[in-house]
């Protein structure tokens, strides 16, 4: 497979996954983050790193309403939900597994 087409196809995929987070938002991040180390949240900083690295100038704020389909505080007041004590503690329990990127390691 050439670069170009593994690109293309790594970007489709990458689509992909926003589309279903973007329509799963009933999935909280928090959960997502327990279960396989990332969220939305880390999409969006890899989404930003890419970007810079390209000399592209973008926000945080900026790839964040790229991953979520609408400014973060719209999604957080429409679809987040208060943590539970269990949630907190599995999220805690697992943070050596978190992306490194999402600086959930430090």
């Amino acid at each position: 497979m050439d670069k170009q087409t593994r690109t293309e196809l790594e970007a489709a995929a990458f689509r992909g996954l926003v589309a279903h987070l973007q329509k799963r938002t009933d999935v909280q991040n928090i959960d997502i983050m327990t279960l396989a180390g990332f969220c939305r949240n880390c999409l969006s900083k890899w989404y930003r790193a890419a970007a810079e690295e390209k000399g592209l100038e973008m926000t945080y704020d900026e790839a964040r309403e790229i991953v979520y389909g609408m400014p973060y505080d719209v999604w957080k007041d429409n679809h987040q939900t208060e943590s539970s004590d269990e949630q907190k503690r599995q999220f805690e329990d697992t943070k050596p597994l978190h992306a490194k990127i999402s600086g959930h390691n430090k």
